[in-house]
């Protein structure tokens, strides 16, 4: 049987983290649920620690959370699925991430927000147009449809560690899909529903300001990875 833990990058999300972690617990899936405090000036990793979670601390960005988070996994761990501590992910599905995982036909399963139902509010129109936007880029550059850059998502931990994650933004999704894509993963995309968050802001649509600066991470990292294919393919 596959041992799951776990991830949940975490700034500032006092009100919905204990919510989240109790949510997951519930499903009985993970050995370990691992909340990264992304350098939080309340009280996130009290209420996470107070729900039952493992909390890690790694300095600010998105990407650093999540690379923390994985430095943190417990040896015995076979798959590793990422949420985030807002309260907007369903973990009631997260069986459809693991199960195609562990059966052996999948290494990488990402849900897709688009595909789902999702609560009113709970996605701007510039998250779904993003999204949009960068799977058409990939399936131009690797053939693989993708329809969102959804958080909520499940990997073989001997496939992660072999991306060479190094994205310390919030451009660390779309790098996993870009080169789950690149080396040949056996990818799935699963429609999962959306809800609105349940409490504070949010860090990337909550403002312009933010919104504008995820984009730019992400625009980036596509141009980066992209530009690292045609290097490696000319050589």
């Amino acid at each position: 049987m596959s041992a799951v833990s776990v991830i949940i990058p975490a700034l500032n999300e006092e009100e919905p983290i204990a919510r989240v972690v109790r949510e997951v617990a519930a499903t009985k899936i993970p050995v370990e649920i691992i909340v990264v405090d992304n350098g939080s000036t309340d009280g996130t990793a009290e209420r996470a620690r107070e729900a039952g979670a493992r909390v890690v601390k790694a300095p600010r960005g998105y990407g650093r959370a999540c690379a923390a988070g994985v430095a943190a996994l417990s040896p015995e761990c076979d798959i590793v699925v990422f949420l985030d501590g807002d309260g907007s992910d369903c973990p009631e599905l997260m069986n459809q991430l693991v199960d195609p995982i562990a059966a052996g036909t999948h290494d990488f399963v990402i849900g897709s927000r688009t595909r789902g139902q999702r609560e009113p509010g709970s996605m701007n129109f510039q998250q779904i147009v993003a999204g949009r936007i960068a799977g058409r880029i990939l399936r131009l550059l690797y053939g693989v449809r993708y329809t969102d850059m959804c958080p909520f998502r499940a990997i073989r931990r001997d496939a992660l560690e072999k991306l060479g994650m190094r994205e310390q933004t919030y451009g660390w999704n779309v790098e996993m899909q870009m080169k789950a894509a690149r080396v040949g993963l056996r990818i799935l995309e699963i429609p999962v529903n959306h809800r609105r968050r349940a409490g504070g802001e949010s860090k990337v649509s909550g403002t312009l300001r933010g919104t504008f600066l995820a984009g730019a991470r992400i625009i980036a990292t596509l141009l980066r990875i992209a530009a690292e294919k045609k290097a490696n393919s000319g050589s």
